[in-house]
């Protein structure tokens, strides 16, 4: 991603990308909806923008459409709220609202709370539909004037988030109708953008950029107004839906979901709440593209698709859903570089970092258009392709991909291993792209003892454990499809990359493995979360791997809500900052597969009985991006980061990655058997039941009962050929 920046004492921010918390979202009612390319965020009455500046409004196409949504009554007053929320599977904002007291000539006309006012929102795939339903309760007449104020800037993305501008296009004349507003833009990449707002029924009034309604409601009664605001983007036409075809297609979605992919439902209601609010968040950012599902990252600034997010939240949730983990591969190889291109940090056989639609990434003024600028896309890539096999069984698709998976493992060793010493590392081409390149790119996140920043070409210790388990992968892969020799030559290149990364990045007196190598390969000696990485990886040895999670688990780096990203008493070690001391969900929940991959069950436990301790606190039970590493505080929650994503997909990917790694779930599609290694649950959780865990075309749902320290797991149904079996 392109990264928050902070400064450290007077040494200014170093990314053009850096987004001001001055826009920042903690501590905010806002609440979000998304479809498609299109997402809103809005605040507890349903409005954008309505009392001051801020990361409000609807967007299309990385283009805010819509800058300012302002219920007002009698004027310029609000309405009064009563209470807000976005439905369960976050389909529907719903805001009540009721009339404050209306005073004419310094007479009461009507107390406050006699009329009610139903906000509801939905999105659509390229439009915004409100509903405004006002009914009287009061025993007498009520009248007053309700204005609905809008705007659209067509901001580009980046700009909210704090990019300058040196220029930009022009706004066009607005059209109006006695029922709708066309607003337009033509940007500088000639493309005009449009947002037409239409009313039903038809304003009484038209005061700039306010449609008015005289409101008479007798006493009883019920009046109901409806909104849309389209977007159009360039040669792309509204797909002229309507409020009705947006929540029909919401329903078949869902259910597809649902259909598809495994269910968790346990002892712990609350802990439901989080599995659930988990599982809705990651239904709302997967969205169906030409080659299959992709999860697009997080909202407001992330809402594309990233290639390691992609990848990521893909192999966080493979147990529960492998469809997610198909559509992921297919759209990336169809997205592969395939030349030399600096200014996008291209190179051929390179998996994407990042796409963009917006008008300052087709201009070029960020390169974020097509860009590879990530060095743990590519080996990702061939490591879920082989984790995919492996839940699967399914050869056709890896055959498919056969080419795109050589051209990945060939961009490793021509072009990812720069001076050819076995490492994978990184060096940006492009001048406007990311300076660090793994998933901690803030300019300031690789740094040396003393605070040094590290100078690239920089090799990152979980990027050589990515890359050791592809060369595994592949190899396996490389067997499925009858090439022994290709095999042999995989697994020879992952022994020899274990020998010079244990010897290279091993740091004995601090009891983990080292953050980097820099230019002179030299270790960045910071203990960091990195080091989880390498358990995921499979690349430490049984016994430093137990070593590193004992460091890993310390109160340095343990905040008692998660393992921070980098130790308490580093030099760089701030709670508040984006990667140098805060908490990620994705993070942890990698680090706990890795654990769950070494046995460490009891670490692993203690990573999400703090992941869920942490969702008690926060809204919704929604994870965030990040949070603040400040040690755990008696009574209160974690603190949060200001400007993280809410949702975000690998954020929320996070618990099914702990969960799978608590219960040692893994696959034999050969033999049609679930195998269960050694599982366990806390003490919070006496039974959890896997509902319709699938293996090709069967299906089962699973039972499993904590009985002091052990688990007993139960068949409670079976569809097909499967059987489910206990290992050592």
């Amino acid at each position: 991603m392109a990264a928050p920046v902070e400064s450290a004492g007077s040494e200014p921010p170093r990314s053009p990308f850096y987004i001001p918390a001055t826009g920042g979202l903690a501590g905010q009612a806002l609440h979000v909806l998304r479809c498609g390319d299109c997402f809103a965020v809005l605040d507890a009455y349903g409005d954008a923008q309505a009392m001051a500046p801020g990361a409000e409004g609807a967007f299309f196409a990385d283009t805010r459409h819509v800058s300012q949504l302002a219920l007002t009554i009698d004027g310029l007053r609000r309405p009064l709220l009563l209470s807000s929320t976005v439905s369960e599977d976050n389909v529907t904002l719903d805001a009540d609202l009721a009339n404050p007291d209306l005073v004419e000539s310094g007479r009461l006309r009507a107390a406050r709370n006699r009329v009610h006012i139903l906000n509801s929102a939905v999105l659509g795939p390229d439009a915004l539909f409100l509903r405004l339903e006002l009914r009287n309760f009061d025993r007498v007449p009520i009248g007053f004037r309700l204005a609905l104020h809008v705007d659209a800037d067509f901001v580009d993305v980046f700009e909210l988030r704090g990019t300058i501008r040196r220029q930009r296009g022009e706004g066009l004349p607005e059209e109006r109708t006695d029922k709708a507003l066309v607003l337009a833009y033509r940007g500088l990449d000639r493309v005009v953008r449009r947002t037409r707002f239409e009313f039903e029924p038809k304003p009484d009034h038209l005061e700039d950029r306010a449609s008015v309604w005289d409101i008479e409601l007798p006493a009883g009664r019920t009046r109901v107004l409806q909104i849309a605001a389209r977007f159009e983007h360039g040669e792309r036409p509204n797909s002229g839906g309507t409020r009705e075809t947006a929540l029909a297609a919401a329903a078949r979605h869902i259910a597809h979901r649902e259909a598809r992919s495994t269910h968790l439902y346990s002892s712990n209601e609350t802990f439901n709440d989080l599995l659930n609010r988990s599982r809705a968040d990651l239904d709302m950012l997967v969205t169906e593209t030409p080659d299959g599902l992709y999860p697009y990252a997080g909202i407001p600034w992330f809402s594309t698709a990233f290639g390691r997010d992609g990848l990521i939240t893909a192999f966080e949730t493979l147990w529960v859903d492998p469809e997610l983990a198909a559509g992921t591969l297919r759209f990336l190889a169809a997205r592969q570089a395939t030349a030399l291109d600096a200014e996008s940090d291209a190179e051929p056989g390179k998996i994407l970092h990042e796409t963009r639609q917006g008008e300052m990434a087709m201009l070029g003024e960020v390169p974020f258009r097509l860009y590879y600028g990530g060095v743990d896309s590519t080996p990702l890539f061939v490591v879920l392709a082989a984790a995919y096999y492996a839940r699967t069984g399914d050869l056709a698709l890896i055959r498919a991909l056969w080419p795109n998976i050589e051209r990945a493992l060939l961009w490793m060793t021509e072009y990812g291993d720069l001076d050819g010493d076995g490492f994978l590392e990184y060096d940006r081409k492009s001048v406007n792209g990311l300076i660090n390149q793994g998933w901690k790119d803030s300019h300031d996140s690789i740094f040396h003892a003393d605070g040094r920043l590290a100078e690239a070409p920089i090799a990152l210790a979980e990027v050589q454990a990515y890359a050791y388990a592809a060369y595994r992968g592949a190899a396996d892969l490389a067997d499925a499809l009858g090439d022994d020799g290709r095999a042999a030559d995989l697994r020879n290149a992952a022994h020899r990359l274990r020998e010079r990364f244990e010897a290279a990045f091993w740091l004995e007196e601090l009891q983990t493995y080292a953050l980097a190598l820099d230019r002179e390969k030299r270790a960045c000696r910071v203990r960091a979360s990195n080091a989880g990485h390498v358990l995921l990886g499979g690349l430490a040895s049984p016994e430093r791997a137990s070593r590193v999670a004992e460091t890993l688990m310390a109160p340095r780096s343990f905040s008692s809500w998660g393992i921070r990203t980098i130790a308490e008493g580093e030099a760089r070690y701030n709670p508040m900052s984006y990667h140098n001391g805060s908490v990620w969900p994705h993070d942890n929940g990698l680090i706990a597969m890795g654990f769950g991959r070494y046995g460490l069950k009891q670490p692993l436990m203690r990573l999400l009985t703090a992941l869920f301790d942490a969702s008690l606190f926060l809204e919704l039970k929604r994870l965030p991006e990040l949070f603040c590493g400040f040690a755990r505080r008696a009574h209160t929650g974690p603190t949060a980061y200001p400007v993280a994503c809410a949702p975000q997909a690998w954020s929320s990917a996070s618990v099914f990655a702990m969960v799978g790694a608590l219960l040692g779930i893994s696959f034999e599609p050969a033999a049609r058997r679930i195998c269960l290694m050694r599982p366990m649950l806390p003490a919070w959780l006496d039974t959890l039941k896997l509902s319709n865990l699938r293996l090709g075309g069967a299906a089962v749902d699973l039972l499993l009962e904590r009985r002091g320290e052990e688990v007993a797991p139960h068949v409670v149904r079976r569809s097909g050929d499967v059987d489910v079996v206990m290992t050592a």
